[in-house]
């Protein structure tokens, strides 16, 4: 299971670990955010060198939609709940300037891209009543939205809103761009190096599996942050979300298109080696915490074969975003990280604007100018509604704390059966969480305590990973880590 992007990604060569590397900037991850901050600061004269635990683009750009859009579905409307006009102005200045930056690189470098536009739709009047509220909230904004007009979707549809001008990209076309661009400008991308620690001394010092890297600065850009000072895991909601490419014989919407409804539907156009292809996204929830990711994949096909006779999957994947709890990005210093550490992390399913836009802000930190939109967010003031989400999400999160843990303490003592082929079960031995998996044929017991704040984990039965039900730390079979804050692999289970 590997998304078209990866499938179809051009070789971006890595470069080999210069053990004790000394460096202006060192960039943690190696996806959008992180190559493009990493290029503006070469080419500003940096050495930059960028430190990726997998592969180029193997997290979530890699697995991203690549709508390049500054309408949303209804984060517009979710912003200004939760912000403020002025607020709600900024961040969509600074998508503004994300797209515009990225189209302007993707046109200098012969990067092909689709001018599509953006469609908000809705099924229900309670998507109706959500579109009101998006239109004014990008109407405010200075967004020309169209509302109304004939719908290209194949079933019912209320209601919509559009913008036009909008694009879809190749995500990994556009990393492999920015990584040949950066290495021309003297940037090294090391592969296969994941950072475990970073201390905010002068120079900083990043430890990682093959030794240590000094720089002057450090940038987070892993997703979510590596590091827990700022407690930016208490204020990010990990979702996991599904998409699946389909031949479809009839028919396909040129536009890009995003319910407001729920469950939520994404869909684009693409294109393999055979033809065009749809893609549809959507069946989101919080990482580790749905009873069967692969139900959410089987129920998106399942939409997708009803609405569009004669579709045939022939691939999906997952992606996996975080959203602020006031639905605005966290870009700039780390709390605790002395002005030498920097993050960028919360941009709730639009990286592909707001990842640039951090990129932008990020390196006027450095370099100086920053812009107007970057110091409106960078000093927005905390609304009551954003404590009482807060409140609500690390309620959820404690809960599914308690609920994993008591249902691995009073659960069965695990035998010697070994799970079947592609299953995994959490069960006991003694009064220890033990994770007991089958994937090609290896079994493999792991401790079930998540190593970044001890939640119990989850099997999902779509990707065939452990996934914690807390902050979306996620592990393979062998308790290797794929994502999220964790940076240690899952322990050995004791023994039976």
């Amino acid at each position: 299971m590997s998304s078209l992007w990866l499938d179809t990604s051009p070789a971006i060569p890595a470069d080999p670990f210069e053990p004790d590397g000394e460096y202006d900037v060192a960039v943690v991850g190696a996806g959008l955010t992180g190559l493009t901050t990493a290029l503006l600061l070469a080419r500003a004269g940096m050495r930059v060198c960028v430190l990726e635990a997998r592969s180029v683009g193997a997290v979530t750009t890699g697995n991203t939609t690549g709508k390049v859009s500054l309408l949303q579905g209804t984060v517009l409307s979710e912003v200004r709940r939760y912000s403020s006009d002025r607020v709600l102005s900024a961040y969509v200045d600074a998508n503004a300037a994300g797209r515009g930056w990225l189209l302007d690189f993707l046109d200098t470098t012969g990067v092909p891209y689709d001018v599509r536009g953006a469609v908000t739709y809705a099924t229900t009047e309670d998507g109706a009543r959500r579109l009101d509220a998006e239109e004014d909230a990008a109407r405010s904004a200075g967004l020309p939205v169209h509302r109304g007009g004939r719908s290209e979707l194949p079933f019912p549809v209320a209601d919509v809103l559009s913008l036009p001008g909008q694009a879809q990209v190749h995500p990994m076309l556009v990393l492999a761009a920015l990584a040949t661009e950066l290495r021309s400008h003297g940037g090294r991308i090391v592969e296969g190096e994941r950072v475990t620690g970073v201390s905010a001394a002068h120079p900083a010092v990043l430890t990682s599996i093959s030794g240590r890297t000094r720089a002057d600065a450090v940038i987070l850009a892993s997703g979510t942050p590596i590091l827990d000072r700022g407690l930016y895991f208490a204020k990010l909601e990990p979702e996991r979300s599904y998409i699946a490419a389909f031949r479809v014989p009839g028919p396909i919407p040129r536009d890009m298109h995003l319910s407001a409804d729920t469950p939520t539907r994404s869909l684009r156009t693409a294109s393999d080696a055979e033809g065009e292809l749809l893609l549809v996204g959507g069946n989101g929830h919080p990482a580790g915490r749905a009873p069967s990711p692969a139900e959410c994949v089987a129920d998106l096909t399942t939409w997708t074969e009803e609405w569009f006779p004669g579709a045939e999957r022939v691939g999906w994947w997952a992606a996996q975003d975080y959203r602020s709890v006031n639905r605005v990005p966290f870009v700039g210093w780390l709390p605790r990280g002395r002005g030498r550490v920097y993050l960028a992390t919360g941009y709730g399913k639009w990286g592909m604007t707001n990842a640039v836009a951090a990129a932008l802000s990020l390196a006027a930190d450095l370099t100086g100018g920053e812009p107007e939109w970057a110091r409106v967010l960078h000093h927005r003031v905390t609304k009551p509604i954003d404590l009482a989400d807060g409140v609500r999400a690390n309620a959820a999160v404690g809960a599914a704390a308690v609920r994993e843990w008591a249902a691995a303490e009073t659960g069965p003592e695990l035998g010697a059966d070994a799970p079947g082929e592609g299953d995994g079960v959490v069960g006991r031995r003694g009064r220890a969480p033990v994770a007991v998996s089958t994937v090609d044929g290896t079994t493999c017991a792991l401790s079930a305590v998540c190593t970044h704040l001890g939640g119990v984990v989850r099997w999902n039965d779509a990707e065939l990973s452990w996934d914690c039900p807390l902050h979306g730390s996620r592990f393979a079979p062998d308790g290797s880590v794929l994502e999220g804050p964790a940076t240690e692999p899952l322990g050995h289970a004791p023994d039976a």
